[in-house]
């Protein structure tokens, strides 16, 4: 079992920037991969950015140049900082969290960001 708490969403105008973070109750290093996700109203949770173990960060495109990926091993920690906010990026994002290749992966409750002026 691995618990993930979110923090960091709130309301933010256009171009505007978040730091989101995620702490996990297992070690961030021993995982296969940790990532983000949203999901807006009416549409399907989607991949925004990941870290797998050895691996260097992947990103959708929407958000390339625009979002970081990072996490803090010491911590147990990772973070998203999201800058050049635009009103398409509102959505529900979570974390997650893949033991290994076969897992789905262990999800945290979730944290709003909209984006509106």
């Amino acid at each position: 079992q691995v618990q993930l708490v979110e923090s960091g969403g709130g309301l933010v105008q256009p171009g505007g920037s978040l730091r989101l973070s995620c702490a996990a109750s297992r070690s961030i290093f021993s995982s296969y991969e940790v990532g983000w996700y949203r999901q807006a109203p009416g549409k399907q949770r989607d991949r925004v950015a990941s870290i797998t173990k050895g691996g260097s960060p992947n990103y959708v495109d929407s958000v390339k140049g625009r979002f970081t990926v990072s996490t803090d091993n010491a911590k147990n920690t990772m973070y998203l900082q999201m800058n050049g906010l635009n009103p398409e990026d509102t959505a529900l994002y979570y974390c997650n969290y893949r033991i290994n290749v076969l897992s789905q992966g262990y999800w945290g409750q979730g944290t709003q960001v909209t984006v509106s002026s």
